[in-house]
């Protein structure tokens, strides 16, 4: 939690540590919308832009198509594995 002053011109200041960990430089806009008991504040535009090439590396697979079931199947080995090593 952080604790901020509305400044006379109407400005807040953003903690330095919270505006490195989310990458927020000067220029960045954000959206401020009114809810329940105050605001949200988020950024426009949450994520740089990706271009196809940025990520095409990620779609290559060698071997046979696998079904839905099989990626089911997959997904609740994993899911298991993970509930597994969460109770140790």
């Amino acid at each position: 939690m952080y604790v901020i002053k509305l400044s006379s011109k109407g400005q807040l200041v953003l903690p330095a540590s919270l505006r490195q960990a989310h990458r927020w430089r000067a220029g960045d806009e954000f959206v401020l919308e009114e809810v329940t008991g105050g605001v949200l504040l988020r950024p426009r535009k949450p994520f740089p832009a990706t271009r196809l090439d940025d990520v095409a590396g990620s779609l290559q697979f060698d071997g046979p198509s696998k079904t839905v079931e099989e990626m089911d199947a997959a997904i609740a080995d994993a899911v298991r594995e993970h509930e597994d090593t969460a109770d140790r």
